[in-house]
């Protein structure tokens, strides 16, 4: 059984309830037809009632009038849920007349349903940028205890079982923080992590990647590194997590004897962590294209509930996925 096949399996198993809350595009209304159809999550669908029941007529979809169709404009429960918002961010000064108005945002819609236990994760990006996404769960689910940054890893699936775990890898920060200091990068190793041995099952050997490993370079840039590797240690004492590692030192055994003779991580990583955005993102996307590796993800983690983003170039194959990964990141919630 592969890993996407385990996957839907526990979703299968264990439905959670997942908001789209771009319930009225095409690409996520067939995937989650396909989603209902698979009974991999009860779904819940934000957007006008009579336009997605047209757009299934015009779509030839069977199974989308399953879903729970949620109108941001007519909830019935609209000013609960702007009582809630407004509690949240009383702080911030929020009245209740901008709440009212925020809740029939989507986005900001699907993240109060999960507050408030009405949903157990949502999915959206095919329509809105990343900084809409992140915006209302940072808002009103926030991060998870511990955890102050929102990163996103990819899952790495190779034919290749010579590396990672039996050709899986995990690579982090490939979607959100730009360039994180040392105590971001170490939370992004952390979280990661959690995603490697909660999602996947697989034990996390983490390796913080460099141009450099074990003092073969000094620079400011190495000593970052370093730096965040302590900090993971004492986030999470029993993390097995090594740094500063090169590429190859991380990944193929003999280089790692060599260059880091000692390492429980070199030669063995199967969670490889990008000391900035620009490193991580380049980086997955020649292995996928080139490597002929498949690349899901971003998986958003640090927020305290699941809240997934989607490229706005994604297939209906990417969201069907992504629904079951969300599923399963409700699950070990």
């Amino acid at each position: 059984m592969n890993l996407m096949h385990q996957i839907i399996t526990k979703a299968r198993n264990r439905r959670q309830r997942i908001v789209l809350s771009e319930g009225t595009e095409e690409r996520t209304l067939r995937a989650a037809d396909r989603a209902i159809a698979d009974k991999i999550a009860d779904i819940i669908l934000l957007g006008n009632i009579a336009e997605i029941k047209a757009l299934t007529i015009k779509y030839g979809l069977r199974n989308v009038l399953q879903a729970v169709i949620v109108d941001p404009i007519k909830n019935e429960r609209k000013n609960a849920y702007a009582v809630l918002l407004m509690e949240l961010r009383k702080n911030r000064g929020m009245t209740i007349v901008e709440a009212q108005k925020l809740v029939e945002n989507p986005l900001y819609l699907g993240c109060l349903m999960i507050k408030n236990g009405d949903a157990d994760g949502e999915i959206a990006g095919a329509q809105n940028t990343t900084s809409d996404v992140l915006r209302p769960a940072l808002q009103i689910i926030k991060t998870t205890p511990g955890i102050n940054v929102v990163s996103g890893a990819f899952l790495m699936l190779s034919q290749n079982e010579e590396y990672g775990a039996n050709g899986v890898l995990i690579f982090a920060d490939c979607a959100v923080v730009p360039n994180p200091n040392a105590k971001e990068l170490a939370e992004i190793a952390v979280s990661t992590a959690i995603t490697a041995k909660t999602l996947i099952g697989i034990e996390p050997i983490v390796a913080l990647l460099s141009f450099s490993t074990k003092g073969s370079a000094s620079h400011e840039l190495v000593d970052k590194i370093n730096e965040a590797v302590c900090i993971a240690k004492s986030i999470s004492p029993e993390l097995i997590i090594d740094g500063e590692l090169q590429a190859d030192a991380a990944l193929v055994p003999f280089i790692g004897q060599s260059k880091a003779p000692g390492s429980l991580v070199a030669g063995k990583a199967n969670v490889l962590v990008f000391p900035n955005l620009e490193c991580g993102n380049i980086a997955y996307k020649l292995v996928q294209r080139l490597g002929n590796i498949q690349a899901i993800g971003p998986i958003l983690q640090g927020i305290a509930a699941p809240v997934n983003d989607l490229s706005r170039g994604c297939s209906v194959e990417d969201i069907y996925t992504m629904i079951a990964i969300c599923a399963n990141q409700a699950i070990m919630k």
